[in-house]
């Protein structure tokens, strides 16, 4: 059996080790990186607050529902507003979306490195491939379409409907 001879000791030569990558800290203390993150801490202390009238209106549902104690078992049960259980189940029911969506929202714009609208907007015509002009003029696209809408606006306004019942009167 041929053994596989180690190479000699001379011909391996140490590398030099690559640099370490410089990652930048999730978490700066910079003024952009507080307006970013402020979206979702507010989504997320708006969203426990919601968690907590949830809970408190669970619970006071459920003490209405059990009977006391010493209360005879053949009385009816106290009457329901239907209406005001409905808004109500609504109300809880819209804050705890829009809270999670406003945290949502925020822990995405933190991803996205996004803390404007200005910023949202170059990014995304960055990868639709509509960037603006340099110099920022509109391109000629947008100009034709503005006057074209225009031109539809002012026949529109300048046509009458024979259809409109305000014209009859």
């Amino acid at each position: 059996m041929a053994h596989a001879e180690a190479p000699a000791m001379s011909s391996i030569r140490p590398t030099e080790a690559a640099p370490a990558p410089t990652a930048k800290p999730a978490i700066s203390p910079g003024l952009r990186n507080r307006r970013q993150l402020g979206l979702f801490f507010g989504g997320a202390a708006f969203f426990g607050i919601a968690s907590l009238i949830t809970r408190r209106s669970l619970v006071r549902r459920y003490k209405a529902i059990v009977p006391s104690f010493y209360q005879p078992s053949n009385q009816a049960a106290p009457p329901l507003n239907l209406q005001v259980e409905a808004m109500d189940a609504l109300t809880i029911a819209t804050a705890n979306v829009f809270s999670l969506a406003m945290m949502c929202t925020g822990g995405m714009l933190w991803a996205f490195d996004i803390a404007s609208i200005d910023e949202l907007r170059a990014k995304m015509r960055g990868r639709l491939g509509t960037e603006r002009v340099a110099g920022g003029g509109d391109s000629k696209a947008e100009r034709e379409l503005e006057e074209w809408l225009a031109g539809i606006f002012e026949r529109k306004k300048n046509s009458k409907d024979p259809k409109d019942p305000k014209d009859e009167k």
